[in-house]
């Protein structure tokens, strides 16, 4: 990874902790944002330099230490279940606001394939959001914020659902009955391939780009989930077996830009 070698990672849940202990292990210098004090030496414990930075509307909490960085790792989603789309947006901007300020030159900021709509079709990095979910909008909009800005590159990363370790998919619909939309594809993927991703762009130095991080798999929602939950000790889940609204989303950019081959299918 030539000339990356000073990281931080603005958001360290759980990817940001493990992206960051993966780095480390790479020989790269990682430090890593927490909003709580309390949590700084469960980062410690990992390796990462601990920082407390906090961008809310009562005023921004930082130390300048943690924007000296090669790259600047943005893993931050929005609440949006609690209404904090507006507040995320301003957190945005003050984010940019540091950025420019300490002449950080290359970002990545982590954002969803929730900005596409399940519009029945598929979509890969050429097509054009339409996002119809409040988390969509919300990270579309704050994508756009980082497109505008010329004096630093921003990547890009789009990730489907998230499956790993503390994240068993076996568990997420286990024992549940009449579950709708069950013959709609998944999109998804694991953390391993978030992590491989991620190393990928360091090493080609890809600054500037999208990319989709999901498996190029995509089985039938019923299918995949009674798997996972029988194969984990759970009780099957019964679903729906229709098609309603449903995408396929595609990384066409992974594999032409990363030359990545992704190591989890589902």
């Amino acid at each position: 990874m030539p000339g990356k070698t000073n990281i931080s990672i603005l958001g360290c849940g759980w990817y940001g902790s493990a992206l960051g202990k993966a780095l480390i292990a790479d020989g790269i210098q990682v430090k890593g944002s927490t909003t709580s004090a309390a949590k700084t030496e469960e980062l410690a414990a990992l390796g990462i330099r601990p920082y407390v930075v906090n961008f809310s509307p009562d005023g921004e909490i930082y130390d300048a230490g943690f924007f000296d960085c090669d790259v600047l790792w943005i893993a931050i989603p929005p609440k949006s279940r609690s209404g904090e789309g507006a507040v995320f947006l301003e957190k945005v901007k003050g984010i940019i606001r540091a950025i420019k300020q300490f002449a950080i030159q290359h970002v990545i900021f982590i954002s969803s394939t929730a900005v596409y709509a399940d519009n029945n079709r598929q979509v890969n990095e050429e097509t054009a959001p339409q996002p119809n979910t409040e988390a969509g909008r919300i990270l579309f909009e704050a994508e756009n914020l980082f497109r505008a800005e010329d004096s630093f590159k921003t990547t890009i990363i789009r990730f489907a659902g998230l499956i790993g370790p503390g994240r068993n998919p076996g568990r997420f619909f286990a024992g549940k009955k009449e579950v709708p939309n069950g013959n709609a594809p998944v999109n998804l993927i694991h953390l391993d391939d978030c992590i491989g991703i991620s190393r990928a762009i360091l090493a080609k130095e890809a600054f500037g780009h999208l990319f989709n991080g999901c498996s190029p798999n995509h089985p039938a929602k019923a299918d995949f989930y009674t798997q996972a939950a029988l194969g984990s000790g759970f009780e099957k889940p019964e679903f729906v077996r229709e098609l309603k609204e449903w995408k396929i989303v595609d990384s066409v950019h992974v594999r032409a830009v990363l030359d990545y081959e992704y190591k989890t299918l589902l």
